[in-house]
């Protein structure tokens, strides 16, 4: 295994790794293009590259992610490193567009952890699996909860709660907020099952059968709405003749501004409270 990194050694928490293993770390500088082509060549050469780059920075070579790696199928692993809104870090810097666009590119998997143990867990997979692999987390200290004993190869979510009335399917660190909302709904007489995700591409197909038995489908995602992990539950309820009315949750079709990370959640409708009223409105 080795590390790449694009002037961001310190940022993404590879500088513990420079001192142990300094001959295995690669930083090129401020060239996220050069990081991920070079991890292709990598790859080629026997090696396992672990790119870690902010998730807004790794657009700038999405064309490398196209070419040199997913057409070839080499296994890099891309840690993207504040996926989600980063509050005071601001527009430029909201990791809110790589859902959608890794989605798009043939090859690649998608691993959204919910917590610290969750994110050891999909790094050790994402290590060890084939092919190019997308491991998305977002800035700040990580809930500190165990993970699911399902492990990541086998490709499936976790459900977390059960309900007969709805079911809220979340990603990342948004499934604690899902699972305070189910337990407020409760005290409002409505039983939502809420599942973790884990996994956007591919979407865990079993996941959506089961949700879609509830006939309301409540998608909670840190990333923008149009492409991402809303629209792979949509398509997988078409690919398999579902039948549920289904709400996707997100970030919107547009930039979003400054602000600390809970404050924006609660004006775009992703924190708990908002959850639970959005819920209860689709019921009716």
């Amino acid at each position: 295994v080795v590390a790449v990194t694009a002037a961001m050694a310190q940022g993404t928490g590879l500088d513990g790794f420079a001192q142990s293993f300094p001959d295995r770390l690669f930083d090129v500088g401020i060239a996220e293009e050069h990081a991920v082509a070079m991890a292709s060549s990598l790859a080629l050469a026997g090696k396992v590259p672990v790119v870690a780059i902010y998730s807004t920075f790794l657009q700038r070579a999405y064309d490398q992610l196209m070419i040199n790696v997913a057409l070839q199928n080499q296994h890099v692993v891309l840690c993207l490193d504040r996926a989600g809104l980063v509050g005071a870090d601001g527009p430029t810097h909201h990791g809110q567009f790589d859902l959608s666009y890794l989605r798009t590119i043939p090859n690649m998997k998608v691993l959204a952890p919910s917590n610290a143990g969750e994110l050891r867990a999909a790094l050790r997979y994402a290590v060890g699996c084939d092919g190019p692999v997308a491991v998305r987390y977002p800035r700040g200290s990580a809930l500190d909860a165990p993970c699911a004993e399902l492990g990541y190869e086998n490709g499936e979510a976790v459900k977390l709660r059960d309900g007969n009335d709805a079911a809220l399917l979340a990603v990342g660190p948004l499934v604690a907020e899902a699972l305070a909302a189910a337990k407020k709904l409760d005290e409002r007489g409505v039983r939502a099952s809420v599942y973790d995700a884990r996994w956007v591409k591919p979407v865990d197909a079993a996941m959506v059968r089961d949700a879609a038995s509830t006939g309301h489908i409540f998608t909670i995602e840190d990333g923008q709405v149009t492409g991402g992990f809303g629209s792979a539950v949509l398509e997988s309820i078409a690919d398999q003749g579902l039948h549920a009315q289904v709400k996707r949750l997100g970030l919107p079709d547009s930039f979003v501004e400054q602000g600390e990370t809970s404050e924006l959640h609660a004006q775009l409708g992703l924190d708990r409270d908002s959850l639970v009223q959005t819920v209860l409105d689709e019921l009716g």
